[in-house]
């Protein structure tokens, strides 16, 4: 069958215009009975609206005028161009995920990742589950289950997003937690004074969106490790790019593994800026021990995430390339004269002025640090400030802003040049 007319019967399959229009019609109209019925008011409801928004997809591309980096509400890191491609490349048909092709039979898909991950760490071996949770998770599953304790710092029993409490890991893990030190100190000698027959591991988990300041102590990996007893290193966002002077204060993947940690467990989408994942990395037996762990086939990364990890772990490799082509380092790093050139064209564009703000990190990531640099400011007037805010986030493109002293605000840090034009043209048609 020849190309057009593959085209051809691709078109023929589609469904005509008035099946969908009555398909539609049908749902919107049963909708709006069913809340008649349960007795909401009478009033004018725009049916035709409610008709077009069932036919646009809920999931849509944004654009990210917030300056928050990794914006875990956007989607966290936006992928490299590389990465996209590399997704796009298996997305369409089958890939060797668990097939070995030199010999034909199966494979694992971490093998996928391994080598780089090794490479780029130090570590002696590595897997990725679907997220930084779960690879805690099966760390501590891995490590510390059937009872075993599992050593922790009060000042690291930590709460992030979503729930997620690190002494409901360690139970849900089936180890028995063993709480060391005081919420703002902790010194070597609580752990040491704790180890038994019994423990399984110490987990160090990373405050990530908080700090505490003044009367403090933590033990670093370090002394934790020259222990001799197994440590599960969270280091949440994951730093690979060690040598960025903006990144110094958050963990770094390769001091812990250097360190002697037996298994470091880290993000994906956050300061790595690929996909979502929970990556592990560690001693050859800790990892065995978690690939055997039951857990790990239900918390396995997919087929397009493993694309996109690849290569996206693969930029790594000329950390040059990878601060240019990876969207997070690239903002980061951002040049003032860039930003300020960005800022310009956006206010003349747009009708708002140029003012110095403050962009962040975001993604629970380096929760303390502001990065300055300047802003566009447009005043509708307090009074339809939010009116505009959501025409923006309304649009096509969505455009999500934040608003700051009754004025909303656009960041350019989180802008492509690409994305000027576009925004421009949807804050002329928000405010009228």
């Amino acid at each position: 069958m020849s190309a057009s007319d593959r085209d051809g019967a691709a078109l023929r399959r589609l469904p005509s215009v008035d099946r969908l229009a009555v398909a539609v019609a049908r749902a919107v109209l049963a909708e709006r009975r069913g809340e008649l019925l349960g007795g909401a008011p009478d009033d004018d409801v725009d049916l035709t609206e409610r008709a077009l928004a069932r036919l646009r997809p809920s999931l849509r591309p944004v654009i990210n005028a917030t300056g928050v980096i990794i914006h875990t509400n956007l989607g966290r890191a936006p992928l490299s161009d590389a990465a996209r491609a590399a997704v796009a490349r298996v997305a369409g048909g089958y890939a060797n995920v668990e097939l070995d092709l030199d010999s034909g039979e199966r494979g694992s898909r971490h093998d996928h990742l391994e080598g780089l991950l090794c490479e780029l760490t130090g570590a002696q071996a590595a897997m990725a589950v679907n997220n930084c949770a779960a690879a805690v998770l099966l760390a501590a599953a891995a490590l510390a289950g059937d009872e075993h304790e599992l050593i922790v710092s009060r000042g690291q029993l930590v709460e992030i997003g979503g729930g997620f409490r690190i002494p409901e890991v360690v139970a849900q893990a089936g180890a028995r937690l063993v709480e060391v030190g005081t919420t703002n100190r902790t010194r070597l000698e609580d752990y040491r004074r704790v180890i038994g027959a019994r423990t399984g591991a110490i987990l160090r988990a990373h405050p990530s969106n908080f700090r505490t300041l003044g009367f403090v102590e933590a033990v670093e990996i370090e002394p934790l490790c020259a222990l001799r007893t197994p440590v599960i290193d969270d280091v949440g966002s994951g730093v690979l790019a060690d040598e960025l002077a903006s990144l110094r204060d958050e963990p770094s993947v390769g001091r812990s593994v250097r360190a002697g940690a037996a298994l470091t467990c880290f993000s994906g989408d956050k300061l790595l800026g690929g996909p979502q994942a929970g990556l592990l990395v560690g001693t050859r037996d800790a990892i065995a021990a978690a690939r055997a762990h039951p857990l790990a086939r239900a918390m396995r990364i997919d087929k397009l995430s493993l694309a996109a990890l690849q290569a996206t772990l693969a930029l790594y490799r000329d950390p040059e390339l990878a601060r240019r082509e990876i969207p997070v380092l690239a903002m980061l790093t951002a040049s003032p004269d860039e930003l300020a050139q960005r800022a310009t064209r956006l206010a003349r564009e747009a009708g708002g002025t140029v003012q110095a703000g403050a962009g962040r990190v975001g993604g629970g990531a380096l929760p303390l640090l502001e990065l300055p640099g300047p802003v566009v400011a447009l005043d509708p007037g307090a009074d339809r400030v939010e009116a505009v805010a959501r025409a923006l986030r309304r649009g096509d493109p969505p455009v999500v802003a934040r608003i700051a002293h009754d004025r909303l605000v656009l960041d350019p840090r989180t802008l492509g040049d690409a994305d000027v034009d576009e925004v421009a043209r949807a804050v002329r048609a928000a405010v009228g």
